[in-house]
């Protein structure tokens, strides 16, 4: 995408809300993470071009993890630290307090849009077959099982 690049559907927060999401979701390990691969910048173009119901979901969604850090903290959560973002997160995740099912909820639904779009990047494309390996989780074995 070109160095001009603007969000058509996030504003400067929330589009940085969603970057460090992103990083958080899959971070830069012994590959590049979420932020290299600009999910943001997908998300975005999909909140764009997919349907109203889904954009004003996800809008909600951001709005409501912003009241319950600034409820909680005192500030939004990209102003928090590294570890009360993740604490953040995986409250979210468990769902581990009473009236966070609307956070849960978004949390979920941008867990599965980082995830399918940084593997259909071109980063996460090289990071799902990096050195033609086989995932155990397909149970097959590379080599063939001698009678």
């Amino acid at each position: 995408m070109a160095a001009t690049w603007t969000a058509q559907t996030l504003d400067e927060h929330q589009l940085a809300t969603v970057e460090v999401l992103g990083d958080l979701i899959i971070p830069v390990t012994d590959t590049p993470g979420a932020k290299a691969a600009l999910v943001h910048r997908y998300i975005d173009l999909f909140l764009t071009d997919g349907p109203n119901g889904e954009r004003v979901r996800f809008l909600e969604g951001l709005g409501w993890l912003d009241g319950y850090t600034n409820g909680k903290f005192q500030k939004p959560f990209i102003q928090l630290s590294d570890a009360d973002k993740i604490r953040v997160l995986q409250t979210l995740d468990n769902e581990s307090e009473f009236g966070i099912d609307q956070g849960h909820q978004f949390f979920r639904i941008t867990k599965s849009l980082v995830s399918r779009i940084y593997y259909n990047t071109e980063i996460g494309y090289k990071e799902l077959n990096k050195g033609g390996r086989i995932p155990s989780s397909y149970g097959c074995d590379t080599k063939p099982a001698l009678p």
